[in-house]
């Protein structure tokens, strides 16, 4: 299927859901995508965000030279004969085995049986055709939709004659695949051999029962064409389009001013631009260009040679360039946020303080206003089976899969741009919260569900706890995303959260970030800078608690204890406080509203006074 298109994604998507090892259920087959190694890198930008690189780096090692954005095209209804019409990410069919909807055949698509009808025009309708039905004529094939995976990251084809013959058989008789009753469950569905009348049922392949009935793991990894050496996980029957069968691990930072002086700064941010410039006229060239497409704001205003002055200082390492650290991510991004001046006109970061709600006064710090913000994401590997956890140590999440057979030189990345809205909270109000007893006794109950939730996966209990003051802030930022989803409009998808929470006595942090960083408009017109206005803030974080206050749920959700389930929230559910989960950066884990607002089972734990206490 060399050069052969076959559908369409967006460019974020190679990010997020069917980046390398992942596959792509499209509509009349399957693929999986290449690994790194072998998409074209000429065709993939680089993005330059120096803190997210070197958070890369840490996992991936000090190999890794680039972020670059996957490729895409620029422009709609290029031919596809073309050499721009044939841009995109090297994928392969997989899994290997198709079906015939008519005979029910069941065959490898290389085996001769099967030919590929390409459409060029329409990519999304190339498919596989059993050529020689023998209920007659041409009949379309579809993938086989089982698969073997394991948690090591493996991915194998459903051994279809093991399966059937009840393990290693001589027989090479042709297979069928075919439906037993009305309904599609496993039970129904099953696979039969024309040359010895072995007869199998799929639901034997699932559970329990499947440990005996499936092979060991062959350690296959069908992205890089190769096998690891031995593999001792237990391979287990998915389906194809599970959510299990591939889960991203991704790191992500927002563009924060790292440079001593705006010109460094928009040089650093602009280095794809300015990285072979070689005189001061091609600087002009360059800059003038930049100007008429908006691709890097405000570098127009800088004298040509100056900035070709500041090329020249990046360039020998004399910039005055922030050393970054390695491990902490938010620690740069809160020093800047909470700064008492911070930087209010720079390329991809532009805020603006406000004041605080009245009634909130005590409780609030400082609200700023970020009417410009830039989110850079990448790709570092994946997982299979099991989702990655959120423990900072590496070694406890389930094995991350490599991206490319070698260590890689470039991981894919995006960026998008968005506006947001920051509010710090008084420290020592936190801290004097913090010290009631009952909100320790709120804390010991969220550590045992912890502790019995890591222990039941067999990870260490003392561990990846983040605090209480993480669960305050975590379910404010919550509550407050579910009301401007309600009031405001706004797609709750489309908000994602930042939590910054620290009970260190030399750097303590208490402050929640809502932004909007979505590759489509949705709250990227001033939209949300303006509900952050005191008039507008501080009904919605009021119409928030409010309605925080009684769940439909209660009182199961108020009386929710995870130290019995083992698990990771306590007074909150899908009707009052979880959130989409790719706006949570936990998974829509560690809330408790109890912490905020009185509830039926603890009226005395909340962070903020009933509204007459607020007024009074």
């Amino acid at each position: 299927m060399s050069g052969i298109p076959v559908g369409q994604v967006r460019p974020s998507q190679l990010l997020w859901t069917y980046g390398p090892g992942a596959l792509v259920d499209l509509p009349n087959l399957s693929v999986i995508t290449m690994g790194l190694d072998r998409w074209d890198t000429d065709r993939c930008p680089p993005v330059e965000e120096a803190r997210l690189l070197a958070a890369v780096r840490r996992i991936l090692g000090h190999q890794v030279e680039r972020l670059r954005m996957p490729p895409f095209l620029r422009e709609e209804g290029v031919s596809p004969f073309s050499a721009e019409g044939r841009i995109g990410v090297p994928v392969r069919p997989f899994p290997r085995w198709l079906r015939c909807v008519r005979c029910g055949l069941l065959a490898e698509y290389d085996s001769g049986l099967f030919e590929i009808k390409a459409n060029p025009y329409r990519p999304d309708q190339t498919h596989f055709v059993h050529a020689n039905c023998e209920k007659g004529g041409k009949s379309d094939a579809v993938p086989a939709r089982f698969l073997l995976a394991c948690r090591n990251g493996h991915l194998d084809d459903f051994p279809w004659r093991w399966f059937v013959h009840g393990g290693p058989s001589e027989c090479k008789g042709p297979l069928r695949f075919f439906e037993r009753g009305a309904s599609l469950q496993t039970e129904n569905l099953w696979v039969t051999c024309d040359g010895c009348d072995a007869a199998r049922s799929l639901v034997h392949a699932f559970g329990k029962e499947g440990q005996d009935n499936l092979p060991a793991c062959r350690g296959r990894n069908p992205h890089l064409d190769i096998y690891d050496d031995s593999c001792e996980e237990l391979a287990r029957a998915v389906l194809l389009g599970a959510t299990n069968s591939w889960f991203p691990i991704t790191l992500s930072v927002l563009a924060i001013p790292m440079e001593g002086d705006q010109l460094s700064q928009l040089v650093a941010d602009g280095w794809k631009y300015f990285e072979k410039v070689k005189s001061v006229e091609a600087v002009e060239i360059v800059v003038d260009t930049l100007a008429a497409s908006g691709s890097l704001p405000g570098i127009d205003r800088y004298d040509p040679r100056d900035i070709w002055k500041a090329i020249e200082e990046k360039r020998a390492g004399k910039t005055g360039t922030t050393t970054v650290s390695e491990g902490d991510i938010k620690r740069p991004e809160w020093d800047v946020l909470a700064s008492p001046n911070p930087p209010s006109d720079w390329p991809h970061f532009m805020s603006e303080k406000t004041e605080i709600p009245s009634a909130f006064a005590g409780l609030i710090d400082d609200v700023l206003l970020l009417k410009r913000l830039r989110e850079v994401n990448a790709l570092v590997g994946y997982t299979r089976v099991e989702a990655p956890e959120e423990a900072t140590d590496p070694d406890e999440r389930p094995p991350m899969a490599d991206l490319c057979r070698s260590k890689p030189e470039w991981v894919p990345a995006t960026e998008v741009h968005g506006e947001g809205i920051f509010i710090r909270f008084r420290e020592d109000a936190v801290r004097a919260w913090e010290s009631q007893q009952v909100v320790l006794d709120r804390d010991r109950m969220l550590l045992a569900g912890h502790r019995g939730w890591r222990n039941a996966r067999g990870l260490s209990p003392d561990q990846g706890y983040p605090g209480i003051r993480y669960a305050m802030l975590h379910t404010f930022a919550h509550l407050l995303v579910r009301e401007l989803a309600l009031e405001c409009g706004y797609n709750a998808a489309s908000i994602r959260e930042r939590i910054y929470a620290s009970a260190d006595p030399a750097s303590p942090m208490a402050g929640v970030l809502l932004y909007t960083a979505a590759a489509d408009s949705d709250g990227t017109l001033g939209g949300l800078v303006e509900l952050g206005k005191p008039e507008n803030l501080g009904s919605l974080i009021e119409q928030a608690l409010v309605r925080a206050g009684v769940c439909s749920s209660d009182p199961l959700c108020s009386e929710h204890d995870p130290a019995a389930d083992r698990s990771l929230h306590a007074a909150s559910c899908h009707a009052c406080a979880f959130v989409a989960e790719t706006s949570c950066e936990r998974g829509n884990r560690y809330l408790d509203r109890a912490l905020l607002v009185g509830t039926f089972d603890c009226k005395d734990a909340a962070f903020f006074p009933l509204q007459g206490e607020r007024d009074g």
